[in-house]
């Protein structure tokens, strides 16, 4: 069963067995960063997109740990250049399952604008993540859309939403309930709030709304804290 641990801000570490995977490693800059950039040694990195506080220490955690990076074609292709032919960089596109001996990974869609600090454009994404037994989502960075109710109706009960919350960049603690209430999830983690200012909210008072409103169950985790689903 994996164990998901929040590093603050968007960046989650799930482990499972021998697999470890780190998901959007903004640590250094990060001022809730749980670890950092050299103190996290994943199997996999796994990538919603490419603007500066999701992209983060990326290539260089990859150059030193050699752990393959899944990320959207367009910003695959720029960090295969600069990581190297010889390192595995994997490119699907929304809609796209790469498929590992632990399991899997589909991205989906997400409403937002990505282009890398680089200034390579892309499309934003989410990932629907199969380890352990348990399907994860990481919503992304994403605007409230209609189109998470598929993700729900697809087949793969979600076990774990991991959701953004902080508003101004991204949906904001409202929206986010009604997220909860289209995807379906048994358990929600929320993140990408309190990093900076402008996405300062009470996690607590979304925890109250969504376990209102929904069958989900809230869980509030500190950077650095740990929950098994």
């Amino acid at each position: 069963m994996p164990e998901i641990t929040f590093l603050g801000h968007s960046c989650f570490l799930i482990e499972e067995a021998e697999t470890r995977l780190l998901i959007d490693p903004f640590l250094t800059g990060n001022p809730k960063a749980a670890r950092g950039a050299g103190d996290v040694d994943p199997t996999h990195i796994l990538l919603t997109h490419g603007h500066a506080d999701h992209l983060g220490d990326t290539v260089a955690i990859a150059k030193r740990t050699g752990a393959p990076v899944v990320a959207i074609v367009e910003l695959a292709n720029e960090i295969s250049g600069e990581l190297g032919d010889d390192h595995q960089v994997l490119d699907p596109n929304i809609g796209g399952t790469v498929r590992f001996d632990w399991g899997w990974v589909k991205l989906t869609p997400a409403w937002h604008t990505a282009v890398t600090p680089s200034g390579t454009p892309h499309t934003p994404a989410g990932l629907l993540i199969n380890i352990g037994g348990r399907t994860i989502y990481h919503l992304g960075d994403t605007a409230l859309f209609s189109d998470l109710q598929l993700v729900a109706r697809r087949g793969d009960k979600v076990d774990v939403a991991l959701v953004c919350i902080g508003g101004h960049y991204t949906m904001d603690r409202y929206d986010a309930v009604t997220a909860v209430e289209f995807v379906q999830p048994r358990k929600v983690i929320p993140c990408h709030y309190d990093t900076f200012p402008p996405i300062e909210t009470d996690a607590q008072a979304f925890k109250s709304d969504a376990e209102g409103q929904t069958d989900a169950e809230v869980v509030v985790l500190q950077p650095g804290q740990s929950h098994t689903p």
